[in-house]
């Protein structure tokens, strides 16, 4: 059992395994009514601490703001549920008793809770909720005022991988077609009468003879040759897009109603709301 004997010591505070591993944010602070000294809390875990689990103080200490609890964060997390976090019956603490006995029965000395049998189910059975002053009116902490809360939806974001993009260069083969302008020589005869001037060339053999002559052709064709030429860069880069996304979620809100005798506008079973 920790030396704080004020509710206010425990409020707020993170609540941690004796590793030092955060298991949740205390909530609310349970105290003994013969005592009047802090028995029982609850942790708020889960995201923005929605889950609400009772464990005792007996066994814990504090080390520096944090709230050192006897054991992991998985026992509190497995302890009995309490439909109603306002309200302790019998067996709800019976309950949290024999599970909690488990574990700090050999470890904290034999705790002795003080289980008293004559239990008024109408209030929070053996202990006093307190969240400070002016908080519950049947606490040893409060003023003339009572103080309504609700939840609100805190709403974040975090990072998450949403997938991969991967750049790969592979090889296609396609056909390409080019107009080649090529040349090509062919035969044509040529003619030329017998004049004074070439006299003498047509005259110089004999009369009557065979002769061959031969000429060479001569004609282009394409040659066809490939070159890699760098036609662009390309790379992987990314941009962020917003849109909006509705989340929805369970809040939790408290009411006040009054219980009026003498007050002519209200309910059929005596009660006026606000």
């Amino acid at each position: 059992m920790t030396n704080a004997t004020g509710p206010d010591a425990y409020i707020g505070r993170n609540a941690v395994d004796p590793q030092g591993d955060k298991i949740g944010s205390v909530g609310q602070v349970y105290l003994n009514d013969e005592t009047g000294q802090p028995d029982w809390i609850t942790v708020n875990t889960g995201l923005f601490g929605t889950k609400e689990h009772f464990a005792p103080l007996a066994g814990s200490s504090f080390n520096g703001d944090a709230l050192v609890l006897p054991f992991d964060k998985s026992v509190v997390k497995d302890a009995p549920d309490v439909a109603d976090a306002s309200h302790l019956d019998v067996d709800e603490q019976e309950a949290l008793y024999a599970y909690y006995d488990r574990y700090l029965g050999a470890g904290t000395g034999s705790v002795d809770y003080d289980r008293t049998t004559d239990v008024d189910v109408n209030r929070t059975a053996d202990y006093d909720r307190t969240r400070g002053e002016g908080y519950d009116t049947s606490g040893p902490n409060t003023d003339d005022a009572m103080t309504r809360s609700e939840e609100h939806l805190r709403v974040g974001t975090e990072q998450v991988a949403a997938g991969r993009a991967r750049l790969r260069k592979y090889v296609v083969t396609e056909q390409q077609s080019v107009q080649v302008p090529v040349t090509r020589e062919e035969v044509r005869i040529e003619r030329e009468p017998i004049t004074e001037a070439n006299r003498g060339q047509a005259l110089s053999g004999a009369d009557i003879t065979e002769e061959e002559h031969e000429v060479v052709l001569h004609a282009e064709r394409p040659v066809v040759q490939t070159e890699a030429v760098p036609v662009e860069r390309v790379r992987l880069g990314t941009e962020t897009v917003t849109e909006q996304e509705t989340v929805t979620g369970e809040v939790r809100k408290e009411q006040i109603e009054v219980d009026d005798d003498v007050t002519t506008s209200r309910t059929n079973d005596g009660r006026r709301d606000i």
